[in-house]
């Protein structure tokens, strides 16, 4: 870099040995130099040693963001989701099973009944246009017939047993095709749906409609999911660090699960380390993420003991009060940049665990040295997050609580805070709620180009040319006066309506 301009903003390494404890907000990258166009930034990053994604997000381990839909959806996107542990492992390994038998992005709920059933009134349709028909009356069996809704209102004698008027062995397609064989099928055919079923056993895997797939078709283009060797979705999971959590573990390998993921506020402890011993020894070929971690002493620790990625945060998350309660933690922006410059030397992918609430603060994640974001609240409340919405104040609302929280440590997450033995449960996270935000379908594409204009502002084209622009000292950082994150903000109007695509 020209001597003349190295007075302007300072290099990473320097901002960063201040003593300060920095998060997003606080810093500001310097614009680099533009040669290249917009979409040819690459986004495509490591999650693991061993694990690519075309996209650098990944979906938290929560109760209210990560299980079927969610899974099914990021991976169709390119990205990853982590199911929660808050459950029983045979659960957690249901939801795993559940998301690899997808091969489309989305899930739908269908009801069922057996042959020997009735259907009594008309509420048992519930939204649904039709009730499918299976040996047992669960979605765990092979499909015998489909009865609608239509044939159900014009019977005189309601009390017969479905298996006397449904339609029996109803049109399918196989559960392994993609969305667009799914797609022309319906078109061809001339269906308003087409029940998906896995080929082996018979079994209803999911439902398409003529309408999901209008919905899809107004959606941003799809880029490469995330596939694995078996031809099935990417999906991961979160496990604790109990002796119970082995046999967790067993559930979720033969589940099919495609990495691990070590869930603890604190993981530079004796229960990670030798957690990650044991699971490298028991199943080698199965990449695990250690974590959390804020500083480069914990990092090495646990890269020590075998971890193929870890992942950063500690107190950062919009429910998490883990600074407040012990004060304990880092600021994200320092913690990213700490444990990534230990990390890269061993060749371990970073996960910037928190803070996100803009693309920006994807953007700094990614440049300070992290390889992905996991998104908690970003997800949250949208269309595919568990849960119902409600409505608050005239808002559309769904149910976001920390794992840290009373709430949630009901269900089990106590473990991750090393709280589950204990008598007295002291909280760290509350509950709370987030505002409708439509499908990650829809806005994790818009996030995506939003990160690529940010590049392309800094000159880098890719994730890996940032990593390097940044240690290099090319890209430079200054700190921001509260004053100056307020003028980078909206400000100085009576009124607006923001939306960001």
């Amino acid at each position: 870099m020209d001597v003349a301009f190295t007075d302007d903003g300072f290099q990473a390494e320097r901002l960063f040995k201040q003593g300060y404890s920095y998060t997003y907000d606080d810093i500001i990258f310097l614009p680099h130099y533009i040669d290249f166009p917009t979409d040819s930034v690459q986004l495509a990053t490591k999650l693991t040693r061993n694990l690519t994604l075309s996209i650098p997000c990944v979906a938290s381990p929560m109760d209210t963001v990560s299980e079927t839909s969610m899974a099914v959806s990021m991976a169709a996107l390119g990205a990853i989701a982590f199911v929660h542990s808050n459950n029983t492992p045979s659960h957690q390994a249901s939801i795993i099973r559940s998301a690899k038998s997808h091969r489309i992005p989305f899930v739908s709920d269908p009801l069922f009944k057996s042959p020997s059933d009735t259907i009594d009134s008309i509420d048992e349709f519930a939204s649904s246009n039709c009730i499918f028909v299976t040996d047992s009356g669960t979605k765990k069996s092979k499909l015998l017939g489909v009865v609608s809704k239509a044939d159900w209102q014009a019977l005189n004698d309601k009390e017969v047993t479905v298996s006397d008027y449904m339609v029996k062995s109803p049109v399918s397609f196989p559960s392994n095709c993609d969305f667009e064989d799914v797609a022309g099928f319906l078109a061809a055919k001339k269906l308003e749906f087409v029940p998906l079923v896995n080929e082996k056993d018979g079994e209803l895997v999911n439902v398409v409609t003529a309408d999901q797939v209008e919905r899809i078709r107004g959606f941003p283009k799809l880029g490469m999911p995330s596939v694995g060797p078996d031809g099935e979705f990417l999906v991961g999971a979160a496990i604790g660090t109990r002796e119970s959590d082995k046999d967790r573990l067993e559930h979720l390998v033969k589940a099919g699960v495609n990495v691990v993921l070590l869930d603890s506020s604190q993981g530079n402890s004796i229960y990670q380390t030798e957690m990650i011993k044991y699971i490298k020894k028991t199943y080698p070929e199965l990449d695990l993420i250690g974590g959390n971690v804020v500083t480069m002493y914990q990092a090495q620790n646990l890269i020590q003991a075998g971890a193929d990625g870890l992942r950063v945060g500690m107190g950062s998350g919009s429910i998490c009060t883990t600074q407040e309660v012990c004060a304990v933690g880092r600021g994200q922006a320092t913690a990213v940049y700490k444990v990534s410059s230990i990390a890269e030397q061993s060749g371990v992918p970073v996960i910037a665990d928190g803070g996100i609430s803009n693309s920006g603060h994807i953007v700094k994640a990614l440049t300070l040295g992290a390889s992905t974001v996991m998104m908690g609240s970003f997800l949250a409340g949208s269309s595919e997050a568990p849960g119902a919405y409600e409505y608050q104040n005239g808002r559309r609302v769904k149910k976001y609580r920390g794992m840290g929280s009373l709430e949630a440590m009901t269900k089990g997450s106590d473990a991750r805070y090393l709280g589950d033995t204990e008598k007295l449960k002291i909280a760290q996270g509350v509950v709370g709620a987030v505002v409708d935000k439509g499908s990650v379908l829809k806005f994790i594409p818009y996030a995506m180009q939003a990160v690529k204009q940010g590049f392309q502002d800094l000159g880098a084209s890719s994730l890996q040319s940032a990593h390097h622009l940044l240690r290099s000292g090319v890209i430079r950082l200054e700190v921001r006066t509260g004053a100056a994150q307020i003028e980078g903000g909206v400000h100085g109007l009576v009124s607006y309506e923001k939306k960001s695509f």
